[in-house]
């Protein structure tokens, strides 16, 4: 703080003591001016330092809590982080917009059986799934007003269609739709973002995101779509099955992770690895809406 002060009242470089910027007594420039007054922005309004307190302990009691907070220290559960987090954007929005606004059930905890499924989205996911829309990103960090804020409207668009979607977030919808799984909503995520933040989005984004939106609650979502299941048939029932055309979205067979899930029973369930496995399901929905392959050009 006390380099941000002397940079902002000075117009230069310190040329001692607290340096965060390494050409001691050079001249502000007009564009580092602005960096330096969004630094000392965000550092007033949402850095915060958290101090704890313990008062009245004797001098065993300090050395059996010195010794309890440095070796026996538990990582906190990520969707319990998330839910005392009053600082990020994106779980701002979560909370304020899709749990306030649009009234998606948010939960701290998964049902592992599904079975037991409420419709609840686990806050978590939620996170993560919006990283994706908002940052292209898999977590939240670096998350800033300045960039979420004027995405926030697309982004809503986005949950406003996929609240439509046949049985998402219905009691025990794992069973009723695969929408249902985190996966499948970053897949959706990156498309959002691919058509509207990215620096290589086609000329007519803005044309083929409607497309998108408009068609989205009509896309086959049930367990039962041979389109999820394609690395598991053969060339003949693929085709037999009209998915001929889709090879030509999907990434090259040869290098890379092509396990993607399976259907098991009568339920389609994706595997673990989404970063590997959203981008896929991003194509073949990006085929099932005939939209452009993000491999053109």
């Amino acid at each position: 703080m006390t380099f941000l002060d002397e940079v902002r009242q000075k117009g230069k470089y310190p040329g001692k003591g607290a340096v965060l910027f390494v050409e001691k007594g050079r001249a502000v420039t007009e564009d580092e001016m602005l960096v330096w007054n969004e630094a000392y922005e965000a550092a007033r309004s949402y850095a915060t330092l958290t101090v704890e307190v313990h008062l009245g302990l004797d001098f065993e009691q300090e050395r059996q809590l010195f010794h309890d907070l440095n070796r026996l220290g538990k990582k906190v559960d990520a969707s319990l982080a998330f839910q005392f987090d009053g600082s990020n954007p994106i779980t701002q929005f979560i909370k304020r917009n899709l749990a306030g606004d649009l009234g998606i059930a948010v939960t701290e905890s998964e049902a592992k059986d599904w079975s037991e499924d409420t419709g609840a989205l686990v806050l978590k996911d939620l996170v993560g799934v919006n990283a994706i829309a908002f940052l292209n990103k898999g977590n939240v960090a670096g998350a800033t007003p300045a960039v979420i804020e004027p995405r926030e409207a697309v982004i809503m668009d986005l949950w406003s269609r996929i609240v439509e979607i046949p049985d998402f977030a219905s009691n025990r919808s794992k069973e009723k739709t695969v929408v249902a799984q985190p996966v499948v909503l970053k897949a959706l995520a990156k498309l959002t973002y691919d058509l509207n933040f990215s620096n290589r989005k086609p000329d007519n984004a803005d044309a083929l995101y409607k497309k998108f939106l408009d068609e989205l609650p009509e896309i086959d979502f049930s367990h039962n779509n041979p389109m999820w299941n394609y690395y598991a048939l053969s060339e003949g029932a693929r085709i037999d099955k009209g998915l001929s055309g889709l090879a030509e979205y999907l990434p090259d067979d040869a290098g890379g992770n092509r396990d993607i899930g399976s259907l098991q029973g009568e339920f389609m369930r994706f595997g673990a690895k989404h970063n590997d496995i959203f981008p896929i399901l991003a194509d073949m929905i990006r085929w099932s809406l005939k939209l452009p392959s993000r491999r053109e050009g």
